[in-house]
């Protein structure tokens, strides 16, 4: 069979090129190994669908730390509103959430997935599921056919690879394309998880005495080994049983694998400063004159509200205060040892989940080798690359899938336009 253009992968950046294809006018043919298209977009944001994020564009290649300033052309070509304005197009309307984040009114990932699946079949894309992909065949230079597992061999004009990273897996994403686009003569930079609970060996851990305990709103710190924050992230968080988890962990995951690898270390320094609106100094000579006015009273009712309970407990014991002690016996210097841990507790991590665990792929097919106007290979003509293939990553949040929902948009444009000019 022929196409004009084939694209492998039924994601959001597959769904999305295999649109804008077919609005070209391409013949299009859409191959997927799994049983249902668009099975990671029904599962993101909690199975609401976190579509994109209506932030300036500045703000979102922020965002993206793997590579997002890449995106720059693809985002004056399309961005996060168009992206906007096309689902609208589709019926399905959005709201903004905190931080920008974009959702269907619906609260429901399947509508995003089924208004993408039906414009696909107005367009007349054609669509093959359960069809695993063996190989893409180049030949002269150029990319000109898929042939599956069971053989069967479909010819075409402009491929595009859109299958994913290796997070994920039973999504689909296993990490199939990196062995194709190395076939093409592409670099694929080192693999590595983002977006990933952190695991540690602490005896606090171990012992999980703070497991489900969650820290609204604290400042998680990655450290160098100098003891200078790499960086900070200020959100809430979760001790679990193997580590940390929740929202400002999945932020910092990567600079400690990046710090690891960077320094060869085994364990990384974190730090939580669980009240980053207050400063060190202000903060304790508030606590001492709370124990001035009430010296009888025992220390964990004084310093009450300050933190959740079960922290507060484990933060007076790091600083060695018993909590039932009346606050006036207790000597400033141990309660400046508890301000400071309040400040900066530190602790060890060794490392974070497995690449599986994580929401996304770090590192991929190098963006050196790759058009930022148009998501073709600048190694194979008619190959073009859309999504978590590539080596783009950002934070959760909408970032990850409007990089590849704009790369998709551009990979479909352009390899439409580049098949129909080859016929």
């Amino acid at each position: 069979m022929n196409y004009d253009v084939i694209v492998i992968g039924g994601g959001p950046s597959g769904l999305m090129a295999s649109i804008a294809a077919g609005e070209k006018g391409a013949k299009v043919l859409l191959i997927d190994k799994g049983d249902k298209l668009g099975r990671k977009l029904a599962i993101s944001g909690g199975g609401r669908c976190n579509v994109t994020n209506r932030l300036p564009v500045d703000e979102i290649i922020k965002h993206i730390p793997g590579n997002g300033r890449f995106l720059y052309s693809a985002f004056s070509i399309f961005n996060n509103e168009d992206i906007i304005s096309f689902f609208e197009k589709l019926g399905i309307q959005l709201k903004e959430e905190d931080h920008g984040r974009m959702f269907p009114v619906s609260d429901k990932a399947q509508s995003v997935v089924d208004a993408l699946i039906r414009r696909m079949k107005e367009l007349k894309v054609d669509i093959l599921t359960n069809s695993p992909v063996e190989t893409v065949e180049y030949e002269d230079g150029k990319a000109v056919a898929v042939r599956l597992k069971n053989k069967e061999r479909y010819s075409a004009s402009a491929i595009i690879l859109a299958v994913g990273g290796k997070s994920v897996p039973h999504t689909g994403s296993t990490g199939d394309g990196y062995a194709w686009a190395e076939k093409a003569g592409h670099t694929i930079t080192e693999l590595f998880p983002t977006e990933v609970p952190i695991t540690s060996n602490e005896p606090f851990i171990q012992s999980k005495e703070l497991q489900g305990l969650s820290l609204r709103g604290v400042g998680l710190s990655v450290l160098n080994p100098k003891g200078k924050p790499l960086i900070t992230h200020e959100m809430d968080m979760i001790f679990t049983h193997f580590g940390i988890s929740g929202p400002a962990v999945l932020r910092c995951s990567q600079y400690v694998v990046k710090a690891m690898k960077k320094w060869s270390l085994k364990e990384v320094v974190m730090s939580i400063d669980a009240l980053p609106g207050k400063k060190e100094e202000p903060l304790f000579q508030e606590i001492i004159a709370m124990v001035k006015a009430d010296p009888k009273k025992s220390v964990k009712n004084i310093l009450k509200g300050y933190l959740p309970e079960r922290y507060l407990l484990f933060l007076l014991q790091v600083a060695d205060i018993d909590a039932n002690e009346q606050g006036g016996v207790i000597s400033h210097d141990k309660l400046r040892n508890f301000v400071k841990a309040c400040k900066q507790f530190q602790f060890k991590v060794n490392g974070t989940l497995s690449l599986e665990k994580a929401f996304v792929t770090g590192g991929g097919v190098s963006v050196k080798e790759v058009e930022p106007q148009t998501m073709a290979s600048k190694l194979v003509d008619g190959l073009y690359f859309c999504g978590e293939i590539l080596d783009i990553h950002g934070y959760t949040g909408g970032y990850n899938i409007t990089s590849a929902l704009v790369t998709g948009r551009l990979a479909g444009v352009n390899s439409a336009e580049y098949a129909l000019s080859q016929a």
